[in-house]
């Protein structure tokens, strides 16, 4: 018996045929951003992260303590695009994100996120900083 493919599944393979390689500086902050804020995994996150940004992650799993996430926690929906490509020089890369945060029940919210990426001495690109603004 043959499957037929659905539209959400084939929309699900078109997207990630259009993003960049996890072995990018775009990919790396991308996969980042999808950790941080769209699943809201700070474990996850951290494996992105070298330098300052490690040191944030650290930081804010400290603050967060045993709070857990799971599949009875209300989250927003979170979708983000690249808005400016910052630089890009040799090792290091700065990419402009705008986040839209959607809330159930309340209003939606933007916010920008500026994340710098670096490659490694071992030629992993690693999230070296992020920051957030409204």
């Amino acid at each position: 018996m043959r499957r037929r493919a659905t539209i959400p599944t084939l929309a699900f393979l078109l997207v990630a045929a259009c993003r960049p390689s996890a072995d990018t500086a775009q990919g790396v902050a991308e996969r980042f951003l999808d950790e941080h804020y769209v699943r809201i995994d700070l474990p996850g996150a951290r494996e992105y992260c070298s330098g300052v940004a490690l040191q944030k992650i650290d930081e804010e799993a400290r603050l967060v303590g045993d709070q857990h996430i799971d599949a009875s926690t209300r989250k927003p929906r979170v979708t983000y695009h690249l808005k400016q490509k910052a630089s890009e020089e040799g090792d290091s890369a700065t990419f402009v994100y705008e986040g839209t945060i959607h809330v159930e029940d309340a209003d939606s919210f933007t916010k920008q996120w500026l994340v710098t990426t670096r490659r490694e001495p071992d030629g992993k690109w690693k999230v070296s900083n992020f920051s957030e603004y409204d």
